[in-house]
């Protein structure tokens, strides 16, 4: 079955869509992670998550509301504790990095009835992704272009020297706040595509492989995007002619691009 047949199902269109949208929510704000090397907190994010899809598990509501909603006040926690009460912003990461995979799995465990499959939210299965997440990846894409578009300079600058934003009179604490929860949706946003686990992966890896080709902020926004949408769907591919699963396949492939781009580095440097 070739990649034309393929394409006839329902699923696979939704996964190469969502491959798409996965690849602009993460270029984008991985190449700002990357710059501020706020990827750390990105990690302590995604993982107190997990807090928030067990507690929709007791509840009875939506795993990826119950997600969002726990990642964007963990996000908050960390930017309000290591700016307003003087705690390491290592330690606040930390605190609730523990604090949300404990509560996930306490609420889990006190789930009536049969226990819900975990993989899905720990691995993703980028097969599965339905209409509804489709949707809302699209919506959080235009927000997150349009922000870039308007408030490229700022949050530039924010990124690379908060002392010099501030004298440019850049409200750096707005900006701040702002991308920390615009990075917690695009987290939960991508649980689905490659899961809790490895959806860290997604925001360095095509972002440190673009970094070797340009220095420049927007160029390797762009270059990450298409190297993250390149990964995703050779992943993808992998995953299905394989019988592997889809977000560790997705993330082999970006290890392997990313490792084909020091090469050609390497290359290049010797023929010079």
């Amino acid at each position: 079955m070739n990649f034309l047949d393929l394409m006839q199902y329902q699923f696979f269109q939704n996964a190469v869509l969502a491959s798409v949208l996965a690849s602009i929510l993460c270029g984008i704000v991985g190449t700002y992670i990357v710059a501020r090397r706020i990827v750390f907190i990105s990690g302590g994010i995604t993982h107190a998550s997990f807090g928030g899809i067990g507690m929709a598990y007791y509840f009875g509501f939506n795993p990826l509301l119950g997600a969002a909603i726990f990642a964007i006040f963990s996000a908050l926690g960390i930017e309000f504790m290591s700016k307003k009460i003087e705690i390491r912003e290592d330690s606040a990461i930390g605190i609730l990095w523990s604090l949300g995979m404990a509560v996930g799995i306490i609420f889990i465990f006190l789930s009536p009835g049969y226990a819900p499959n975990l993989m899905t939210s720990l691995f993703g299965s980028i097969l599965n992704v339905g209409r509804l997440e489709l949707i809302l990846m699209l919506i959080l894409s235009v927000i997150l272009i349009v922000v870039f578009y308007f408030l490229y300079r700022p949050i530039l600058a924010v990124a690379f020297d908060e002392e010099y934003a501030r004298s440019q009179r850049i409200p750096v604490a707005a900006i701040n706040y702002m991308m920390i929860v615009l990075l917690s949706l695009v987290i939960v946003m991508n649980i689905r595509v490659v899961g809790i686990i490895l959806v860290l992966s997604l925001l360095t890896i095509p972002q440190s492989a673009a970094n070797i080709f340009t220095r420049h902020f927007g160029r390797m926004m762009g270059l990450s995007v298409l190297f993250s949408f390149i990964g995703c769907l050779s992943g993808l591919l992998l995953s299905f002619y394989g019988d592997l699963p889809s977000g560790a396949s997705i993330i082999f492939s970006l290890v392997i691009l990313f490792i084909l781009a020091k090469l050609f580095q390497f290359i290049f440097q010797r023929l010079k």
